[in-house]
């Protein structure tokens, strides 16, 4: 297999991929692209790698087999190691941990917009406006239930590491970045989830790309 990836520092759907494959624990080789750069227009048009996604990262490729989500990347990689490996076995708790993931999947637009993802920052002061306050609310809310209900188990959300943690990393990378106070119940996920060996994996060569894009070093009016 091989998973292509965009900028390690910014891209949370490349993290979001390249998360789910650890996960597997299934080998694969790494392709980083650099996103948004002088040829990525040309790069995109051109690379019969990146074709299929029509340019967006990141694609898993095994074999003739092409994935272009990271969602679907997620199943389908569940598929053939095996559905514990990514999900609870519990109906209730897997039921819950789908819900999430589908959720982040597919919202939380305000807080995308207003808090790219850049691990190597640091920004103070950032103003958080109704909509995005509401998208933190909601995030700690299902957050708490998933922890109270069903991560008994150890540190992360449905106690041991999964899916679910997998699409909800660069969150924690955003509540960081631009200093989102959490009460002491997230602070707690948040630290587990950065301190995990992949994580920190993933934020040292974040930290050592030389790659800026200037677009994500300020936060987004």
């Amino acid at each position: 297999m091989k998973l292509i990836v965009g900028n390690k520092n910014y891209s949370s759907w490349s993290l979001r991929g390249w998360l789910a494959c650890k996960q597997s624990g299934l080998h694969f080789d790494e392709i980083t692209v650099p996103l948004y750069g002088d040829d990525w227009e040309h790069f995109k048009k051109s690379s019969d790698e990146l074709a299929p996604s029509q340019g967006k990262v990141p694609i898993l490729w095994d074999g003739e087999a092409v994935v272009w989500d990271s969602a679907a990347i997620i199943e389908y990689l569940a598929d053939k190691v095996g559905r514990d490996r990514f999900w609870p076995k519990a109906d209730d708790a897997r039921a819950m941990a789908r819900s999430m993931v589908a959720e982040m999947h597919s919202s939380y637009l305000p807080l995308r917009r207003a808090c790219p993802m850049n691990i190597r920052a640091r920004v103070q002061g950032v103003v958080i406006d109704e909509e995005v306050q509401a998208d933190i609310v909601r995030l700690l809310t299902l957050w708490a239930e998933a922890r109270a209900r069903f991560g008994k188990g150890g540190p992360f959300l449905f106690g041991t590491f999964g899916a679910a943690d997998v699409v909800y990393a660069p969150v924690v990378s955003r509540f960081l970045t631009y200093g989102i106070g959490v009460p002491g119940f997230a602070q707690a996920y948040m630290q587990a989830i950065w301190e995990h060996e992949w994580m920190q994996q993933w934020i040292a060569a974040a930290e050592s790309e030389e790659w800026v894009i200037e677009q994500f070093e300020m936060p987004v009016a």
